[in-house]
């Protein structure tokens, strides 16, 4: 009976959809279903896609009928990020490997990342944490224990290793702490000392042939024969797409395998090809209008809570654009990064439909505040 209780307990609120956030989400995800269907001969990524969005997109409207108020539970936080922290552990034995990385459990033709699940815990457990100490938020000691929460999933994922997933860990981290409130001056003495250490690795342990494969790593255009070669493959894809691109299906780079992972990791190199700058223009500002309209719910947060979790979301999805544009690009390092709501892969996609479903929530007890009165709540100064 008292599990009954407890599924009643929390499906209890009737969902409140922000349609607009919703249709230009869906936009993105027919970008990507496009670009996979486009080069589909000997795979089945689109199917197997198809098959993921449909789950995420059950989970999304679930997910709107929650009653958020049992995320503020701190036996049920612990309880998850206990459980998730196991499942990274449990990777090590029992997870499957690919490119390089044991980072999934594999049923079948489908495979779940608990780094992605890790990601949306991390979020609200911060939101949680830094909303109980909103007045006392200055102080030093909220850096440590905010970092001791990101660093356990951070150390288990980086171990895999996937960079990517940890590097996209450690920016949650950072961008709820700036919007948080914690003192900019403690963290730069933070961020000092890392620097400082790593100085001194560099100088006094570090071989020349270990500084060489970081300065690759870092720029991967200086060695385009080798580990750089998918991110030369990634500019030329997206450089001649030019201004409207070649057309649905017409991507050489794609098409005759110049490009790699073009399904998942370089989707937007595929995309671009395709679409050109128009359509690069078009996707650009769907996602400004998904980072608008979370942080327009965001600031309308009945709690504190609410209102960082609606900036942790947001922080997420921001963190995953740019590092993968980025990378793409060759300004950053190739790290595995998935654009959201468009690479293939169900479980980054039904994370961020749960991720947006939640938020969706929490705009039903949104406060009918003026947004200059938030403001400093919203910052925690």
């Amino acid at each position: 009976m008292q599990v009954f209780t407890l599924i009643r307990e929390v499906f209890s609120r009737k969902a409140s959809i922000d349609w607009v956030l919703f249709l230009a989400v869906l936009v993105i995800v027919i970008f990507g279903l496009i670009t996979m269907n486009a080069f589909v001969g000997e795979n089945l990524f689109f199917e197997k896609q198809l098959i993921s969005f449909t789950v995420a997109l059950g989970a999304f409207f679930l997910a709107t009928r929650v009653d958020t108020d049992i995320l503020k539970r701190t036996n049920v936080l612990v309880a998850l990020f206990a459980a998730m922290s196991l499942l990274l552990i449990i990777l090590f034995g029992l997870g499957h490997t690919a490119k390089g990385a044991q980072s999934w459990f594999k049923v079948g033709l489908f495979a779940f990342q608990p780094a992605d699940a890790m990601k949306l815990l991390l979020i609200i457990i911060l939101a949680k944490y830094f909303s109980r100490r909103h007045v006392e938020i200055a102080h030093f000691r909220h850096i440590i224990v905010s970092g001791i929460y990101a660093f356990i999933p951070f150390a288990l994922v980086l171990l895999q290793p996937d960079f990517g997933s940890a590097m996209i860990i450690f920016l949650i981290w950072f961008g709820m702490i700036l919007v948080s409130g914690v003192s900019k001056k403690h963290l730069a003495l933070v961020f000092l000392a890392g620097a400082i250490v790593f100085g001194g690795l560099w100088v006094e342990v570090f071989k020349p042939y270990q500084k060489a494969r970081i300065m690759t790593f870092v720029h991967p255009m200086t060695d385009i024969r080798g580990t750089g070669y998918n991110a030369y493959q990634s500019t030329i894809a997206v450089g001649s797409g030019q201004i409207t691109g070649k057309g649905v299906g017409y991507g050489t780079q794609s098409r005759l395998r110049f490009l790699p992972e073009f399904q998942t990791d370089f989707i937007f190199s595929a995309f671009a090809e395709e679409w050109g700058f128009v359509g690069v223009l078009i996707l650009f500002g769907l996602f400004i209008l998904i980072i608008g309209r979370i942080l327009m719910i965001a600031l309308v947060g009945s709690t504190n809570f609410e209102m960082l979790y609606g900036a942790g979301v947001a922080v997420f999805i921001i963190a995953h654009f740019v590092v993968n544009i980025g990378m793409t690009i060759g300004l950053l390092p190739v790290t595995g990064v998935t654009v959201p709501f468009m690479s293939f892969g169900g479980s980054h996609l039904l994370v961020e439909f749960i991720a947006l479903g939640l938020l969706v929530s929490m705009k039903k007890n949104a406060r009918p505040a003026h947004r200059s009165a938030l403001s400093h709540e919203f910052l925690g100064v």
